[in-house]
């Protein structure tokens, strides 16, 4: 596959879609129920990620997503990276680290303090792509995600 055949893309409206699909197949892939908050900002992208100051972007190969992360605006200054899944037929290209280099270029651009994020001690993969990309663990914090038991940050400054 030529690198020409995959672009990352910001939201647009025609990405509404794709991006409630791709994030319900891999809540579902992982044995993971589609939470109140999931459902907020899976139904309003715009509204829930886009107007705050967020943002979101897609991997497309051929023109087809595959891919999608939301950058989320944290009341500190800082992001967090959400909701970010490739396509299983997508996998082992270094689509999800093209979708995290996108997201810390953000918000570098925003002079964003920290990524932060939170995730599942079930999700293995995605935790070591975390770790190799300079997140560091933090202790448990409240989350409205029943499945989130893993907290990092990466520290811009």
């Amino acid at each position: 596959m030529t690198d020409a055949a995959i672009r990352i893309v910001e939201y647009q409206p025609r990405h509404a879609e794709a991006w409630r699909m791709l994030n319900e197949a891999w809540l579902a892939e992982g044995g993971f129920a589609v939470e109140a908050k999931d459902r907020k900002v899976l139904d309003d992208p715009e509204g829930q990620i886009l107007a705050p100051g967020g943002r979101i972007f897609f991997v497309e190969r051929d023109g087809e997503a595959v891919g999608c992360c939301a950058l989320m605006a944290m009341d500190d200054g800082g992001f967090e990276v959400a909701k970010m899944t490739v396509t299983p037929t997508a996998r082992g290209l270094g689509l999800s680290r093209r979708l995290l280099e996108a997201c810390e270029a953000a918000a570098r651009e925003a002079w964003a303090p920290r990524l932060y994020l939170e995730s599942s001690s079930t999700l293995a993969p995605a935790l070591g792509l975390y770790k190799s990309f300079g997140f560091a663990d933090l202790p448990p914090r409240e989350t409205p995600y029943a499945r989130a038991d893993v907290f990092m940050e990466k520290r811009l400054g």
